[in-house]
């Protein structure tokens, strides 16, 4: 079944219940209050007969203990003496134990239906006295007639009503399932065609729209992910065609006997060893941006960046003779994974370290969780500032240096998936200036 059918037989199963509790709801008030005009009326009567029995009114005939009145509908009205024995109407006996209790005084007056001559009766037996008791009596066939005809109504009005709600549920159903419909056949597209461009349109802002709008929020995402990953998968193989060239060509040489001089054999091992340790910081890199998505929970801890930045300039000094690290590094706790946020803070310090001159100093800070570190170097072109962060983007100047690109991308990728930033910019006196935000948790751990 259909998820707009199920919608339509709900709704029309509610209409149905809602019709048929107000259709008895409706039949149970007219009956009560048809009912208690019939008591009223009777209860009436009983009180004029207890003061006709010593002196009839006017509009009453009186024959013995018989009084008989007109009214809007026949009552009829008898006075009992239970100590003499006397014409009792078709309901009741002389030894009735009803009658007797009622007119001696040990039961109050009450009203029951009873058959009599084959009709149904509103019989109501109250006291008149020391050993009297008034037995009134008045037919029910006019008002079963009007609830038989009022259920024969509210009846049909429930099943007009139950019809009538099929009918227009199916039609309001059609238009409120719409955008559903929509949303349907665009998943649909997208799963077949793994075409990502569809978007819905939305209007409104109830819930279908609302998933329309996240529906379309999330295929812009996928199709991000998707360019972002053709893009790397290009510029991977890109980068990677010109070191395994150089390495075959390198391997046949050796594989042919190499050079005839000790010194070129040397050299091409030391080529092929640097080509391969730079390949494999290359496929490091790579593996690294693969991972584009957030860290895992378990991982994600409280971490000192004073202390992460101290250790990694430590580790900088070793490998960079020819330069020195100035820093100044106030206390900062943020959350994160400290090894990724490791590897950002090394590209950093790498980068500025490949572009400072011998005998220049690259100046450390860290101040409410903003890591800046500036060069010597010769800058950041202008029109380069906002794309030194991309993958395998390398400026004019760039060119002939060692390195693959991605250095500062795992950077900005760290930052972001840590909730920060990053930035380039120009230092004043020359060089170039990186910062590197994140979200602080304490400035004084």
């Amino acid at each position: 079944m259909s998820f707009r059918r199920r919608l339509a037989l709900s709704c029309a199963a509610a209409v149905a219940v809602v019709v048929v509790f107000g259709s008895g709801l409706a039949y149970w008030i007219v009956s009560d209050t048809l009912h208690g005009q019939v008591d009223s009326s009777l209860r009436d009567q009983a009180t004029l007969g207890a003061v006709t029995m010593a002196e009839p009114g006017p509009g009453t005939v009186a024959t013995g203990d018989q009084l008989l009145t007109t009214a809007a509908a026949p009552v009829y009205k008898q006075v009992v003496r239970i100590s003499r024995r006397e014409a009792l109407p078709p309901a009741l006996s002389p030894d009735d134990p009803d009658l007797k209790a009622v007119a001696n005084g040990s039961k109050p007056p009450f009203f029951a239906d009873r058959q009599i001559g084959g009709d149904p009766w509103r019989v109501y037996i109250s006291r008149g006295g020391d050993g009297l008791a008034i037995f009134l009596a008045r037919p029910l066939n006019e008002t079963y007639h009007a609830l038989s005809t009022l259920r024969l109504a509210l009846g049909l009005l429930a099943l007009a009503g139950i019809v009538l709600a099929v009918v227009l549920s199916r039609l309001a159903t059609r238009t409120a399932i719409r955008p559903v419909t929509t949303l349907t056949e665009a998943a649909e597209h997208v799963a077949s065609t793994r075409d990502l461009s569809r978007r819905i349109e939305t209007q409104g802002e109830d819930e279908v729209s609302r998933l329309a709008t996240s529906f379309n929020t999330m295929l812009e995402a996928l199709e991000r992910s998707q360019r972002a990953q053709r893009q790397l998968v290009a510029d991977a193989s890109h980068e990677l065609r010109t070191p395994l060239t150089s390495l075959r060509t390198n391997l046949e040489v050796l594989a042919k006997g190499g050079p005839p001089d000790a010194g070129d054999r040397d050299r091409l091992r030391a080529d092929l060893v640097a080509q391969l340790e730079e390949l494999s910081a290359l496929v490091g890199d790579l593996v690294e941006l693969a991972r584009d998505e957030e860290p895992e929970e378990p991982s994600v801890e409280d971490v000192r960046l004073d202390r992460l930045v101290a250790a990694a300039v430590e580790r900088a000094r070793r490998h960079a003779h020819a330069v020195t690290f100035a820093t100044a590094l106030e206390p900062a706790l943020v959350l994160g994974v400290p090894a990724r946020l490791d590897r950002a803070v090394a590209n950093l310090l790498d980068n500025a370290a490949k572009w400072s001159p011998a005998g220049s100093v690259i100046d450390v800070r860290l101040r409410d969780g903003e890591l800046t570190v500036r060069d010597r170097g010769p800058g950041i072109e202008q029109q380069d500032r906002d794309q030194v962060f991309d993958r395998f983007f390398r400026s004019d100047s760039a060119r002939g240096r060692p390195g693959s690109g991605l250095g500062l991308a795992i950077v900005r990728q760290v930052a972001e998936g840590h909730g920060g930033s990053v930035a380039a910019e120009a230092a004043e006196g020359g060089g170039a200036l990186l910062r590197l935000r994140l979200p602080v948790l304490s400035a004084n751990p």
